[in-house]
C-alpha cells in the first residue's frame, strides 16, 4: 500500500484485524470439531457391535445409536436420520 493515505491504512488495518479475529474463531471451531471426532476405540466398538447387530442387547444398540446419530425424526410417512459421523 505504498502511497496510501492514513485513512486508507487505518481502514486496511481494521479489516486485517477483523479478518484475523474471524480466522482465529474458525480455527477454534475446527479444533472443537476435531476433538469430537470418533476415536479408534469407538470405531472398534462400533464395528464389533454393528457386525453382530442381531445378537446384541437393546442397551448396546442404544449406545451405538448415541455414537453415530445426532437426531432421528419420524413421521407417519418417513423416518430421517442426522448422522454424527
Amino acid at each position: 500500500l505504498t502511497g496510501a493515505s492514513a485513512v486508507l491504512m487505518s481502514y486496511a488495518n481494521g479489516k486485517i484485524e477483523e479478518l484475523d479475529a474471524r480466522r482465529q474463531g474458525l480455527i477454534k471451531e475446527i479444533a472443537a470439531l476435531n476433538a469430537e471426532s470418533v476415536s479408534p476405540q469407538k470405531i472398534e466398538y462400533l464395528s464389533s457391535h454393528l457386525g453382530n447387530w442381531d445378537n446384541i442387547d437393546f442397551d448396546d444398540r442404544r449406545q451405538v445409536a448415541d455414537i453415530i446419530l445426532s437426531q432421528v425424526q419420524a413421521t407417519a410417512e418417513r423416518v430421517s436420520f442426522e448422522w454424527k459421523i
